[in-house]
């Protein structure tokens, strides 16, 4: 199979929602089902690695070489489109006290083919150090490097295409953020509509963050400062950081699975939708139309479900 038959976006389609909130303030939502693309490639997963692994094709490369905690959607998103591509990954993680049996994530990556190689926390923070990569890309040259979460300038390009699939008009777009790269990609191809960015990370400076990779693909500096005019950060819906989250927030994510029968995850899309949630309630969005994008991220509910003690889909 070739990466051109793998990636396919017929299936994540514009479903418009309805909710007793959004008729009492005349707002239209609807949401981007990238979820729906594939089981575990799903979401900003599948269109940050598309131009990716196409590059990879294209230099002759043999397979994959990418980083991940472990927990990551990216390492098993990336194991699960190498296994389906016939080709080696590579993976490694954060942690030299983890094994392949540390949980099922890493145990599904190393199922799936994928070379785990654990590091310290120390040597992983130099994971976008250039000579750092450049060691990695002398001991692995036969393999095409990918940054954590497909953070680099052909996953920004892959998800510009989320914009180009929405066929209707809206006024405005939401989406979780983690490593800038989606919301980087749907800013740049905004005609008037507004972003809304949802960071996951507590102390997250999106702005800046995404103008860094703006400057890495060489974007104007002018024009980097119209697309950050468009830009709105909702800074405060991080629920205490990265990973965390409340039973309040497991409650409202199964509040809206009982009202609309759309699946959210507490670490990203549960908080971006709370926030878009909270901005209706308030008014913000009266009388217009929103899009939110669902970025996947649901392969480890099962485990939160576990870990909380509280079901969040019946």
């Amino acid at each position: 199979m070739k990466s051109a038959e793998l990636f396919n976006t017929n299936k994540s389609v514009l479903q418009e929602l309805n909710h007793p909130l959004f008729t009492k303030h005349c707002t239209r939502i609807f949401v981007k089902r990238d979820d729906l693309i594939d089981a575990r490639v799903s979401g900003n997963k599948w269109r940050k690695l598309r131009y990716n692994l196409l590059q990879m094709e294209a230099l002759g490369k043999s397979g994959v070489l990418t980083f991940g905690g472990a927990y990551s959607n990216h390492l098993i998103a990336v194991a699960s489109a190498a296994s389906k591509l016939g080709v080696k990954s590579v993976g490694i993680v954060r942690g030299d006290e983890l094994t392949a049996e540390s949980n099922d994530n890493l145990k599904n990556c190393q199922e799936l083919g994928m070379e785990l190689l654990f590091i310290s926390r120390l040597e992983y923070g130099n994971r976008n150090d250039p000579e750092y990569l450049s060691t990695l890309k002398a001991a692995y040259h036969d393999l095409y490097l990918v940054p954590e979460g497909g953070a680099n300038f052909y996953g920004m390009v892959g998800c510009q295409e989320i914009v180009k699939e929405i066929n209707i008009a809206f006024d405005a777009i939401f989406v979780s953020q983690g490593t800038a790269t989606t919301s980087c990609g749907i800013a740049s191809v905004l005609d008037r509509a507004e972003l809304y960015v949802v960071p996951a990370l507590k102390g997250f400076e999106s702005i800046n963050e995404m103008a860094k990779v703006y400057e890495y693909a060489a974007f104007t500096s002018e024009y980097i400062d119209e697309l950050k005019s468009r830009i709105t950060v909702l800074s405060n819906y991080h629920f205490g950081g990265y990973g965390k989250y409340t039973i309040d927030l497991l409650e409202f994510i199964r509040s809206i699975y009982q009202s609309t029968g759309l699946r959210l995850d507490p670490i990203y899309t549960g908080k971006a939708f709370f926030a878009l949630y909270d901005q209706i309630k308030n008014g913000i969005f009266d009388d217009r139309t929103v899009v939110f994008v669902h970025t996947g991220g649901l392969a480890g509910i099962k485990g939160i479900e576990e870990k909380s003690g509280f079901k969040i889909f019946n």
